[in-house]
């Protein structure tokens, strides 16, 4: 099997990419039509870039990210937390993993690690921030073999059912 990695044109392919991220996460329709807006939107911020890993030419998994901006709507919502913690310094020159999906039959195979650290190699931002569901996961494992920690937890997203913890990392990502 020939996996790769590199640049995708994620508008041209949101379809393929949320369908990763349906299986990834157990999205109905209505959420992924609502997340549809959300990436098409994002794909138009100054910065915003996707990068893609095929297996044989198909789409099996995919990270995006932008420079954070304070006044995005994800920024505001995980700012209080941040603050409260005195770690909201972190929401400035940062370059935030805005998604990260690897479809569950392509996972443990390097294809998370290799798509956020590529991502991220080529950010002017001196530190990388996500967010990811508060629970031990895989996804968190991973994220904290690369450097990052937790800055705030138990952040609750409107609408989301779990709540989510805010992480951070000193960019280079640690290799490993």
């Amino acid at each position: 099997m020939d996996l790769a990695i590199g640049p995708l044109d994620l508008s041209a392919h949101v379809d393929e990419a949320l369908a990763i991220q349906a299986v990834a996460f157990g999205l109905g329709p209505d959420e992924v039509a609502v997340r549809r807006q959300i990436v098409l939107r994002h794909m138009t911020y100054p910065g915003a870039r996707a990068l893609g890993a095929t297996a044989d030419g198909t789409l099996v998994g995919f990270v995006y990210g932008m420079p954070n901006d304070r006044t995005h709507w994800w920024s505001t919502v995980v700012e209080p937390y941040l603050r409260a913690l005195r770690n909201d310094h972190w929401l400035d020159d940062s370059f935030v993993i805005t998604e990260l999906h690897v479809h569950p039959a392509y996972q443990n195979r390097g294809l998370g690690r290799s798509l956020i650290t590529t991502i991220t190699d080529d950010a002017a931002e001196p530190r990388s921030i996500l967010s990811a569901i508060d629970a031990d996961s895989p996804a968190r494992a991973l994220y904290r073999s690369l450097g990052y920690q937790d800055l705030a937890r138990q952040v609750l997203f409107p609408s989301a059912p779990k709540p989510y913890a805010v992480m951070g990392a000193p960019l280079p990502l640690r290799r490993g």
